[in-house]
């Protein structure tokens, strides 16, 4: 690890662990988080869970697993460059999507509808339960028992009414504070890393083609300097090439602004990051291609006519799946089933759970179990 700036989140500064451990050996507070993020459950499932295509439609298309481990590497080498903690940002990236539903956004967005009597469904605040609650490794406590910076970073956004009841973790949502540089770096990396990665994915699917990409200019600048230096090159190099570029410049436009931002704050310590604005950020040129390149894929890759359909099947049976369990949890596995003097908000957070811990696949099956009527179904 690079020498770490005075303002970067350390072992030192940390705020600690909910429940008191003895120090690691041989690797830090930080690095034990990563580790055990990579061992536990929840990340072992990010395989089969999907990004923008349903898991079985293509063995090639990414998942959140490997989103998770591209938004890492990306994550690590800004974090580098502007003598962050590394490990810190790693951790959070790996985690930032273990709360995920399956299939993707329409998998959220669904069990959201279901869960809207009982508090709602938001997968940052899933992704904190998993680490707080939902994984059974250890015999001291639930959970991961991560590192407050990294828990966090993962709680990337929150309603004021949620804050409230997520005690020191919520705080700076309710006092107008801002999180460590590190979360900030593995938010935006994050944001690199879909953006180019669906433009990757979109391409390979045929869903959407390079002529039209060629019409945002931040893709058109890196796929005419492709054109330009490698006149011959065609198929996925060309892709490659273009797709790499885009994220190179991305990256050093990030780091140049952002070490400019803390500049100009001239920060002393990890406390004065969190009284400050976001500083970590693109410069407003770089964000503008950004906006435009989202704006792109939303119109032709996330609302594609095949895109939608699949997502209206995946909707259909998260929707199906929640209604048969709230109306019957013998439905559900052994461990899961909830106790008679549980209130409705209780059991449906249990039902929420188990879905939003399904991969894709299993989801898929769990439904044909339920409802099919064929014989090799039941």
């Amino acid at each position: 690890m690079t020498d770490l700036a005075r303002y970067a989140v350390s072992e030192t500064n940390s705020r600690g662990r909910q429940f008191s451990e003895a120090a690691p050996h041989g690797r830090s507070e930080f690095q034990r988080d990563r580790d055990r993020i990579i061992h536990s459950g929840a990340f072992r499932r990010l395989e089969y869970k999907t990004q923008v295509f349903v898991n079985h439609e293509g063995d090639l298309f990414r998942t959140r697993l490997t989103h998770s481990i591209e938004v890492a590497q990306i994550a690590r080498s800004i974090a580098r460059h502007l003598h962050l903690n590394e490990d810190l940002v790693e951790a959070v990236s790996l985690a930032h999507d273990l709360g995920h539903t399956p299939f993707g956004h329409a998998g959220q967005d669904a069990l959201n509808g279901c869960m809207k009597g009982y508090g709602g469904f938001e997968h940052n605040l899933q992704s904190v339960r998993v680490v707080d609650v939902l994984e059974e490794r250890y015999a001291q406590f639930d959970g991961l028992n991560l590192c407050f910076e990294t828990r966090e970073g993962i709680l990337k956004h929150c309603r004021t009414e949620q804050a409230a009841l997520l005690g020191e973790l919520g705080e700076r949502f309710l006092n107008n504070r801002r999180p460590s540089l590190e979360a900030q770096v593995a938010n935006l990396a994050d944001e690199i890393a879909y953006n180019n990665h669906d433009v990757d994915d979109g391409l390979r699917s045929g869903l959407i083609t390079l002529e039209q990409l060629a019409t945002v200019p931040l893709v058109a600048m890196h796929l005419q300097e492709v054109r330009e230096a490698y006149p011959d090159l065609t198929g996925r190099r060309v892709v490659h090439e273009t797709v790499r570029r885009m994220i190179n410049t991305l990256v050093t436009d990030l780091i140049r602004q952002s070490a400019a931002n803390i500049a100009e704050q001239n920060l002393q310590d990890l406390d004065d990051v969190r009284n400050a604005p976001l500083l970590i950020a693109f410069s407003a040129q770089m964000n503008n291609q950004q906006r435009e390149l989202k704006k792109f894929l939303h119109i032709h890759l996330y609302r594609h006519y095949r895109v939608m359909r699949m997502s209206a099947k995946a909707q259909r049976i998260i929707r199906d799946l929640f209604d048969v369990f709230m109306e019957d949890d013998r439905l559900l596995p052994t461990q899961f089933q909830t106790r008679e003097s549980q209130t409705d908000a209780s059991r449906a957070r249990v039902v929420a759970d188990y879905i939003a811990g399904m991969t894709d696949r299993y989801a898929i099956r769990e439904h044909k179990r339920i409802f099919a009527v064929e014989e090799d179904s039941i």
